[in-house]
């Protein structure tokens, strides 16, 4: 399927953009979060008229999310999970559990905006995780593991 694009998405193209996709991308993701469009020919002179709107738009999106990279960034956050004596975790620190602590202390953010490179984290100890607020933005935090012992 033949979409337009009304934001920049990470793999896909900036704002503007006509790409093709697989149509269950296109319907099931892509349209509804307000992404994309189909390439018609009115969705494509439309899209002309409103460009300047669409990228004034975009620019603040990315505006905030580098104010939030830039106060996230270098924060450490401390969590805490039942561990066994050699420090490994009954559980796993996922990044529901980092979004959900960077919640806590004023940073908006979503899960799926915590990205763990190795997966979930299964060791107490620190660790890095990063969090990307924008496609552009991309910030290191630092994870400290505490381990609670019964």
């Amino acid at each position: 399927m033949q979409i337009i694009l009304l934001e920049k998405v990470a793999n896909l193209g900036n704002l503007g953009d006509v790409v093709k996709v697989k149509d269950g991308y296109a319907r099931n993701f892509l349209i509804p979060t307000r992404a994309a469009r189909r390439a018609t020919e009115a969705a494509i002179k439309e899209f002309e008229a409103r460009r300047a709107e669409l990228e004034k738009a975009a620019a603040e999106k990315l505006a905030v999310a580098q104010a939030l990279g830039d106060k996230m960034s270098g924060r450490t956050i401390h969590l805490t999970q039942k561990a066994g004596v050699d420090g490994r975790l009954f559980g796993s620190v996922t990044n529901a559990d980092v979004a959900d602590a960077l919640t806590r202390i004023d940073f908006k953010v979503v899960k799926s905006q915590v990205r763990m490179p190795n997966g979930p984290l299964k060791t107490v100890g620190e660790h890095i995780v990063s969090v990307a607020p924008h496609s552009d933005v991309v910030v290191d935090v630092k994870v400290v593991v505490v381990g609670e012992v019964d």
